[in-house]
């Protein structure tokens, strides 16, 4: 037998070198402390092994020793048997305590961080095939859809089935709740009760506007129950087919369609004409059992009686110089002279009735929109009322009365305060000032129409108020725009015009359109002198006189006649003008020599045979041939 040396195997006393720098710098790596030597053999440790792997192990392991010993030993004391009968059952006593002595050190290891810290070593990632992972997941979507499909494929099941033995396949409470989202509704001992009113808007309408809700089996087994109100009986809207599983019952006098229809008559002509109707239109569909259409009819005819009633009132209360007329569903006032306002409620039950009318030719937006916002403010100050100020005052004050005191108002003021108009009067001014706006368009385009020289352009304020609009006209002369462009602003309002000259004149006219005519026509003839003018001396010539009112001639029928004479740069010529207002421009043009030779007047042009687009261009003309040389 060879002797045998002992090796010991340590550690290298230096550490492994991490880096080397640039500039040869080695950068040594820090010796692992004890935790991390422990957790890097821990890592070395196959965990993955039962203990029943390691216990057949360790009994190989022993019988390998066993076998040693007894080769080992003599032949004698292979056949000694143990003199402590319970031996056995002490070993294993022995290495029952050992393990739970390396449980008990263990779970205090685990527990208490005292003792040691487990850090999670990083362990070298797996490597991922892509192709495994996209039929993975390939085959765990087919599995989910194929669980879904078969949800599916039984709820259809299902459905069907009950399709068959339920003839109306909506639930009640289901369209209950629906309806409960967009009206009122409240339980009444067994009954279920609705509102179409407006009171929670500030309403105060006497007609309750109330309406029952029923399911459609009761419906169909019983009569149906009378209505809530007590102003008539409520009908019962019947349908061929069953789509919803209740029923609404309104009362008789709030069932079909109902409008307000807002006539301008002149003459027995309609001059312009309005329709009120929340729905948006007015033909009467058939309600095929869909409750919300059936409410929302009936809340439209609601609010048409309600407007309806709230001017009829006013009417009758109203003092006016011609007294409005208020005959069955017709109210009649008088706007101008001549004009009328008619206001109408149409309530149709029935498709017949309703197709039988003609349609609306002209319908006005304007006053259609003025209509429901003059009830939705009234409504609105019902419930809104101004808070005092400070809080100790009284209730009720508008912030202008709490204002007069310290602003010291005088009894004018305090009276104009305490004025407020009603609904029906500001629809009637708001309809005056829609026919005086159409009454200045007419009569502006007209005049524009017929006189070709100068050019008359309108240009109406998009931005305009209900009774109050603003239009700016300029008058110009093509070619001569940079000498003179004459402007003015006309505010139409309610039963006047108001004119505003670009010198700062103010004219006040009424509404009859004669006045606007002359204004004009006087307008165009004071721009052609004075633009005359301008163009006079721009070539020399002189201004001898000038007036924009002539006293002498015919009196013109609408307008006043202008004239200005003019003499050339060496006053040897001269030019008398004349533009006269009919119903057309008259201009006349007579020119003379200087000292003249006989007492008779200068010649007459004949104006309409000369050169020239417009009358200042003529006129250009006809001064740079009488100008002389010398």
């Amino acid at each position: 037998m060879s002797l045998s040396a002992n090796i010991s195997v340590e550690a290298p006393i230096e550490n492994q070198i991490q880096e080397i720098a640039y500039d040869g710098t080695e950068i040594y790596q820090l010796p692992p402390t004890l935790s991390e030597h422990l957790a890097k053999c821990a890592t070395k440790i196959d965990f993955s092994k039962t203990s029943s792997d390691i216990d057949l192990l360790q009994q190989s392991i022993k019988k390998e020793d066993e076998k040693k010993e007894e080769e080992s030993k003599d032949p004698k004391e292979q056949f000694q048997s143990s003199l402590w009968p319970w031996d056995s059952v002490r070993n294993k006593l022995k290495e029952a305590l050992t393990e739970v002595c390396v449980l008990s050190d263990v779970l205090n290891i685990a527990k208490e961080k005292r003792y040691m810290v487990l850090d999670p070593i990083p362990q070298e990632p797996p490597e991922v095939k892509q192709m495994v992972m996209v039929y993975a997941r390939k085959k765990a979507l087919a599995s989910a859809a194929n669980i879904l499909q078969s949800g599916v494929e039984r709820l259809k099941a299902v459905q069907s089935d009950q399709g068959v033995t339920r003839t109306n396949s909506s639930d009640f409470h289901i369209e209950l709740l629906r309806l409960r989202r967009n009206w009122r509704l409240k339980k009444v001992s067994n009954t279920i009760i609705g509102d179409l009113s407006y009171r929670t808007a500030g309403s105060k309408f006497m007609h309750p506007g109330m309406f029952e809700v029923t399911k459609a089996e009761d419906e169909e087994s019983g009569s149906p129950p009378a209505s809530p109100s007590g102003s008539g009986a409520a009908g019962t809207v019947a349908c061929p087919k069953i789509n919803s599983a209740l029923r609404v019952n309104v009362p008789t006098e709030l069932q079909g369609v109902a409008f307000i229809k807002v006539i301008t008559q002149k003459d027995q002509e309609d001059l312009c004409t309005a329709t009120v109707n929340m729905m948006g239109s007015t033909q009467l569909v058939p309600q095929a059992g869909a409750w919300q259409q059936t409410l929302e009819y009936a809340q439209n005819v609601l609010f048409c009686k309600e407007l309806f009633n709230q001017l009829a009132r006013e009417a009758v209360q109203l003092q006016a110089p011609i007294p409005h007329v208020v005959v069955g569903n017709q109210i009649r006032a008088t706007l101008l002279p001549g004009i009328q306002l008619i206001i109408s409620l149409c309530h149709s039950t029935s498709s017949d009735s309703n197709n039988s009318s003609e349609p609306i030719k002209d319908h006005d937006h304007v006053l259609e929109h003025s209509l429901h916002q003059l009830l939705r403010e009234f409504h609105h100050k019902n419930t809104h009322h101004p808070f005092p100020h400070p809080a100790s005052g009284p209730l009720g004050p508008s912030k202008k009365r709490m204002l007069a005191g310290p602003s010291a108002y005088d009894r004018h003021e305090l009276l104009e305060m305490t004025k407020s108009q009603t609904l029906l009067e500001q629809i009637i001014a708001q309809a005056q000032h829609i026919f005086t706006r159409r009454r200045t368009q007419y009569v502006l385009d007209t005049v524009a129409r017929d006189v070709k020289d100068p050019m008359i352009t309108s240009h109406w304020n998009a931005m305009n108020s209900p009774t109050m609009s603003c239009v700016k006209i300029n008058i110009t002369s093509h070619g001569y725009d940079a000498n003179l462009r004459t402007s003015l602003v006309i505010h139409v309002k309610e039963r006047s015009l108001k004119c505003i000259c670009r010198d700062g004149r103010i004219m006040h006219m009424s509404y009859e359109p004669q006045e606007l005519r002359d204004l004009i026509l006087c307008q165009i003839s004071q721009h052609q002198i004075v633009c005359l003018q301008n163009l006079a001396k721009c070539m020399a010539w002189q201004i001898l006189s000038s007036s924009s009112h002539l006293g002498i001639g015919a009196v013109e029928p609408l307008g006043n006649a202008s004239s200005c004479v003019l003499a050339s740069p060496n006053s040897d010529r001269l030019i008398a003008v004349q533009v006269r207002c009919d119903s057309q421009i008259d201009v006349k043009v007579f020119i003379a020599q200087s000292p003249a030779k006989d007492f008779f007047p200068g010649s007459l042009v004949r104006f309409d045979k000369m050169e020239g687009k417009n009358f200042h261009n003529k006129m250009e003309f006809l001064m740079a041939s009488l100008t002389s040389q010398s």
